[in-house]
């Protein structure tokens, strides 16, 4: 089953180059996001990469995750809208805490794809997802802008190949092969911006039982 590809379209043709442009030197981008780096959701990747490989843009190597909202750049003082200071930081451990949210699952599964990437679909029976991000959006603004579909990406286009056959690919991917993950933590996450689909970094982790934010990597003094 595909979702969210436009017919008569074409898929967005990725790059591999660095895009100082956007990054201005600055690193690392920060998100945050749910771990499912599981062995079981790494072969259900690799699964549907293998099936769309002919379209894929090589050396993609991000760990399986569910992006939920992003962050940016870090900054003493921020003076951009795409960095952030630890009070956003703060800010937002204080909204999870308040919410005391309990540990959830999700349902990995179908094969959908937006125009530039295709990616596993989630299922969120209990809506936790929803309250982790109105957490995270802090005085009711989200900074990760347009229609959110949590997914895990496979991949991405790497040619403006024709929508229709790639449609045509995903849809003879097999059915059924879903996978349940049970969360306990929200992730903060990063990867160096001049490299394209580089792996990721686990900052932090914020337990949900706990309400306690364990760093692996500070990110400021």
């Amino acid at each position: 089953m595909s979702e969210n590809l436009i017919e008569g379209a074409q898929t967005v043709c990725n790059v591999r180059r660095d895009f100082p442009e956007w990054h201005l030197g600055r690193s690392p981008y920060v998100f945050w996001a749910l771990d499912v780096d599981f062995p079981v959701v790494r072969a259900q990747v690799a699964l549907a990469g293998d099936h769309l490989a002919h379209w894929l843009l090589a050396g993609y190597c991000r760990q399986p995750h569910v992006t939920l909202d992003l962050c940016g750049f870090p900054a003493a003082a921020p003076i951009r809208d795409d960095e952030f200071s630890s009070d956003l930081l703060e800010r937002q451990c204080a909204a999870l805490s308040r919410a005391q949210l309990p540990a959830f699952a999700v349902e990995i599964g179908c094969l959908g794809s937006f125009s530039s990437a295709p990616f596993l679909g989630i299922v969120d029976p209990e809506g936790r997802i929803a309250d982790v991000r109105r957490c995270l959006a802090v005085d009711g603004q989200a900074r990760l802008h347009g229609d959110y579909v949590p997914h895990v990406t496979v991949g991405l286009y790497g040619g403006a190949w024709p929508v229709g056959e790639v449609g045509a690919r995903l849809a003879d991917f097999p059915a059924g092969n879903r996978t349940i993950c049970r969360i306990e933590r929200l992730s903060l996450m990063a990867y160096q911006p001049s490299e394209v689909g580089g792996p990721l970094t686990c900052i932090a982790d914020y337990w949900l039982a706990s309400g306690e934010m364990r760093w692996r990597e500070r990110l400021f003094v």
